[in-house]
């Protein structure tokens, strides 16, 4: 088991979205929108890039000494999927893991407008679906892959850094 494992084990259990993680900091959860901080010692710069390298992937540990920031995906069996960027910053290096959701939820769960499953069935043509960082973009591309896969006997190549879903 990572060290970080313990972090994302109390995260699970307090209902966060989200793990913020800067050096000389304790971590911080993101619990329906609001930031609040963990009961854990202030991470130091050098545990915490170890706690990192630890989860993260050879390429993009490389990747991430090159350029100062990396995204890829981490997953704990039987837990959760998260989404992982580790980026540099004055103090020290930095993450942000954020959950995905297990469970693909459909455009009708997520309320969407009737006109997001119909683009999904076009033929050709090129969908834009944007938005601030947390606004659903992942989950609302999620909903439409699946009703593809539900409605139409296809192949969809999806080109993303890193996976989120996994159909």
């Amino acid at each position: 088991m990572a060290k970080i494992d313990a972090l994302f084990k109390l995260m699970n259990e307090q209902g966060a979205s989200d793990l913020h993680l800067i050096s000389g900091s304790q971590p911080i959860f993101r619990i329906h929108g609001d930031m609040e901080r963990v009961d854990h010692k202030s991470l130091e710069n050098d545990e915490l890039k170890d706690m990192l390298y630890e989860i993260a992937p050879d390429n993009k540990k490389k990747l991430f000494e090159e350029t100062g920031d990396v995204d890829f995906a981490y997953e704990i069996t039987g837990l959760a999927r998260y989404r992982a960027n580790f980026f540099q910053q004055r103090w020290g290096v930095g993450a942000v893991f954020r959950e995905i959701p297990s469970e693909i939820l459909t455009a009708e769960q997520l309320d969407l407008p009737g006109g997001i499953t119909k683009l999904a069935m076009l033929h050709e043509g090129m969908v834009l679906v944007t938005g601030p960082t947390g606004s659903g973009k992942s989950t609302t591309l999620a909903a439409m892959v699946d009703h593809i896969n539900k409605n139409k006997k296809c192949h969809i190549i999806t080109v993303e850094d890193p996976v989120e879903f996994i159909h």
